[in-house]
């Protein structure tokens, strides 16, 4: 389970660890109500704790702990005629949120992004999972697919 190295480093090769993201763009993401940002593709998934199904895109804690998530998404043909978008990282304990007013802009926005960091206490079998709220305005706004660009990672912290 643990594995200590000549130098006395230590790894945990099912500690609890991922990083995802889009396999592809999700586009004219739905208005006023909040939409799961689609996680299709696995870099690392330790412990196989995330499940990327379209219907799931969610993290399950396998045990009990403190979890660090982060979370960037690049959203792309921001529209000022919105009242906001929010970004939202829902644990089955509270929601964590960033949030824009593009209506502050003069033109709409050929891309913006928003990021989360968060140190979430969990039980197990509590879940995380990333989501879009954009209120009003048109459907425009796209959720760019590339690796660099939107993420989702956490890890057991302690």
């Amino acid at each position: 389970r643990m594995r200590i190295d000549a130098t006395g480093a230590v790894t945990m090769p099912l500690q609890p660890a991922f990083l995802v993201h889009p396999a592809s763009a999700q586009n004219n993401i739905a208005l006023n109500s909040p939409v799961v940002i689609v996680l299709a593709t696995e870099i690392f998934d330790n412990n196989a704790d995330f499940n990327n199904t379209n219907a799931a895109n969610k993290f399950t804690a396998p045990v009990t702990g403190k979890y660090q998530f982060n979370v960037n998404v690049r959203l792309d043909s921001v529209d000022t005629a919105a009242n906001f978008y929010e970004l939202q990282l829902s644990t089955s304990n509270r929601t964590y949120q960033a949030i824009i007013d593009p209506g502050q802009f003069n033109d709409d926005l050929d891309y913006f992004s928003l990021s989360i960091s968060a140190l979430a206490d969990m039980d197990a079998s509590d879940t995380a999972a990333i989501k879009i709220l954009q209120s009003a305005g048109t459907a425009q706004t796209d959720i760019d697919g590339g690796a660099a660009n939107t993420n989702f990672s956490g890890y057991l912290a302690c």
